[in-house]
């Protein structure tokens, strides 16, 4: 079967505008968690946000776009990580648009970020403006797609809060089964009225900047990212520079709630357990957990409680959503970044705002940054509403 390797990565979020900007604010500590100034509602001076710095505006002067029309805040933000994942991978123009490559990609909200525009197009308030075209779920991919001239197979995945976990997954079954030579995957989310009402209206948006795993943690932060990774075969890789191996991979659901995941850990468990034993390794040689970590009572309860029936002593641990907020649909790639980042550089980054560790496990997050720890094997979590949860192994290449 072969090997799986990333060859390239790109990402925009809270804490920078690429990866060696994401990778120094991880290192410095310093979180993106702040009051927005380019999100417009009514809660952007009510709640802090992971909101990415960049505006529309230096998002189109950085891309070079000669025509911007009909581009939402979700298509910008995609095509900046995009960019940066292609050209550090060192793809050919040949090699994009080869039927051997492959993309996939991610998202909740897509391009219903423009929610007040959506009303008013959707209910003829307007003769139709330049975003008809933006609100589906794969506009930014479309727009990938016809940018970039990729003829190869291609696909947009929705399943919450795993979206962009799950389309790393499924770009490295495609070249574990010959399917493809290469796949783009990742996702993206944007900052939204649609995702932020509807987290407020479920009661668990905190005040604050998040703390997962705190004994007080009240909720989450919304943030917006984009992340995307190269993924190649071994055998086309040749002497090109290779992040880490995608080492395994596991998808499960526990059917619980629509917003909630079972005392139990049913999807949890069973995606950890899948994404372990099919790296061909034992739990014993998992160095280093990026924890799906929201900050809700729910999740890091039920998570925590996850790893300790998998584990016998719970790894090195941290949740980089505190740094971040929730991505959502881009929160498995922007989180499969951070692992490799933590591979290559033998680093694990201090989990943020923890202050009374939970009373109901022994386990504690990472407090601060650790520098001299070799990560063979690190795993990370991404577990969506209703109940889909996915895990993701990524190993140090040898």
């Amino acid at each position: 079967m072969r090997r799986v390797l990333v060859t390239g990565m790109g990402i925009i979020s809270a804490i920078g505008e690429n990866l060696s900007e994401n990778h120094a604010s991880l290192r410095q500590g310093k979180t993106g968690i702040s009051n927005a100034t380019h999100f417009e509602s009514r809660y952007a001076a009510l709640l802090p946000f992971g909101e990415c710095e960049c505006s529309n505006e230096r998002l189109i002067a950085l891309l070079n776009l000669q025509d911007s029309r009909g581009y939402t805040r979700t298509d910008l933000l995609a095509s900046k990580a995009f960019a940066e994942a292609i050209e550090d991978a060192k793809l050919s123009q040949e090699q994009i648009s080869s039927f051997d490559t492959a993309l996939i990609s991610a998202t909740t909200v897509g391009g219903m970020c423009l929610t007040d525009q959506l009303y008013e197009d959707a209910n003829l308030k307007t003769s139709g403006s330049e975003y008809l075209e933006a609100y589906s779920c794969a506009a930014h991919t479309i727009k990938l797609l016809e940018n970039y001239k990729i003829r190869g197979f291609s696909d947009t995945i929705n399943t919450a809060c795993s979206s962009s976990a799950n389309a790393i997954l499924m770009g490295a079954r495609l070249i574990r089964s010959g399917r493809a030579k290469r796949v783009i995957v990742g996702g993206v989310d944007s900052l939204a009225k649609y995702t932020v009402n509807g987290f407020n209206s479920l009661k668990i948006l905190s005040s604050k900047a998040c703390k997962p795993f705190d004994e007080n943690r009240d909720g989450l932060n919304l943030g917006e990212a984009a992340a995307y990774l190269v993924l190649e075969a071994e055998d086309v890789v040749g002497e090109k520079k290779v992040y880490a191996e995608v080492a395994g991979y596991g998808n499960a659901n526990d059917a619980h709630h629509p917003s909630a995941m079972s005392d139990e850990a049913t999807g949890a468990i069973r995606s950890m357990r899948e994404a372990v034993e099919s790296s061909g390794i034992s739990f014993d040689r998992i160095d280093y957990i990026n924890a799906h970590g929201t900050g809700t009572p729910n999740n890091d309860e039920v998570e925590l409680f996850g790893m300790s029936r998998l584990f016998y002593k719970i790894p090195p641990f941290n949740s980089t959503k505190s740094y971040t907020g929730h991505t959502l649909g881009a929160a498995g790639a922007v989180e499969a970044i951070f692992s490799i980042l933590s591979i290559v550089h033998d680093e694990i980054f201090a989990s943020l705002h923890v202050e009374t560790p939970m009373s109901t496990h022994s386990a504690r997050p990472v407090a601060a940054l650790v520098s001299d720890k070799k990560l063979n094997y690190a795993l990370s979590n991404s577990f969506g509403f209703g109940g889909n949860c996915t895990s993701l192994v990524f190993g140090r290449i040898k």
